[in-house]
């Protein structure tokens, strides 16, 4: 056990020292926004259904904020960062709003007829 939390203390400090990124405080972020991500999930398909346009402006906004919140502490932060990590970041974000356009598209209600 003592050579696991070894290990994982290394990572963090390579982590904090050559790229400048504080794991704690990214996590910290993460967590954080997580309930926001899905709050505003379930904020954005109420306002689908109820056919609000402006709110679901608003809660899209908010689901792509928390979305976003820590790897844009990564990108403003970090230095010294492979130009893979950016494409892993990119990758991330537009999977994020893909599945929202999914679900969006799923909940969304269907015209009679149809």
């Amino acid at each position: 056990m003592e050579y696991i939390l070894s290990q994982i203390d290394a990572l963090l400090r390579i982590a904090r020292d050559h790229y400048g990124v504080n794991p704690i405080i990214f996590l910290a972020i993460y967590f954080t926004c997580t309930p926001v991500f899905y709050y505003s999930i379930f904020r954005t398909l109420r306002a689908i259904a109820k056919k609000l346009s402006g709110e679901t402006m608003l809660w899209s906004a908010i689901f792509m904020a928390a979305t976003v919140a820590p790897f844009l502490y990564v990108i403003l932060f970090g230095r010294n960062i492979p130009w893979w990590v950016f494409l892993l970041i990119a990758l991330l974000i537009g999977q994020g709003v893909i599945a929202l356009i999914r679900k969006i598209r799923q909940n969304a209600p269907t015209k009679k007829g149809e």
